[in-house]
C-alpha cells in the first residue's frame, strides 16, 4: 500500500525524496513515510497526542499534549530510521517505531 499523493508531502533528505503524511489514532498519531520513487518498505512512528481531544476540549487545551511535526522532525525521524535499518527502496513489511522525546525506538 501507498500513501496517498493527496494528503501526503515531500521532502528531500540529501538526494533521495520521501513522500510524509500522519495520520490520527486513539490517543496518537502516525507518522508514515517511504520512498518517492520506489514503492518499497515503509516506516510508521506511533507519536502520543492528544491532538484528537483537541476540538472537544478546546479552548482548554494548555495542558494537553499536542505534538507538531515540522520539517526538521521529519528529516530527523527517517535520518534515525535509516540508521536503524530501513530500506525504503526494498518490499517488505513497515517498520514501526514509537517517538520517544527526539529518539525513535523500533516497537
Amino acid at each position: 500500500m501507498t500513501i496517498n499523493k493527496k494528503s501526503s508531502r515531500s521532502i528531500l533528505i540529501d538526494i533521495e525524496s520521501y513522500n510524509w503524511t500522519i495520520s490520527p489514532d486513539s490517543g496518537y498519531i502516525v507518522f508514515v513515510a517511504e520512498h518517492a520513487q520506489i514503492k518499497g518498505r515503509r516506516i510508521e512512528v506511533y507519536i502520543t497526542s492528544e491532538v484528537n481531544s483537541y476540538w472537544t476540549n478546546f479552548p482548554k487545551v494548555n495542558e494537553m499534549n499536542i505534538k507538531v511535526i515540522k520539517p526538521h522532525d521529519v528529516k530527523n525521524i527517517i535520518n534515525q530510521a535509516l540508521i536503524k535499518g530501513w530500506d525504503p527502496k526494498v518490499k517488505g513489511k513497515p517498520m514501526v517505531f514509537d517517538l520517544e522525546g527526539e529518539f525513535i525506538i523500533k516497537r
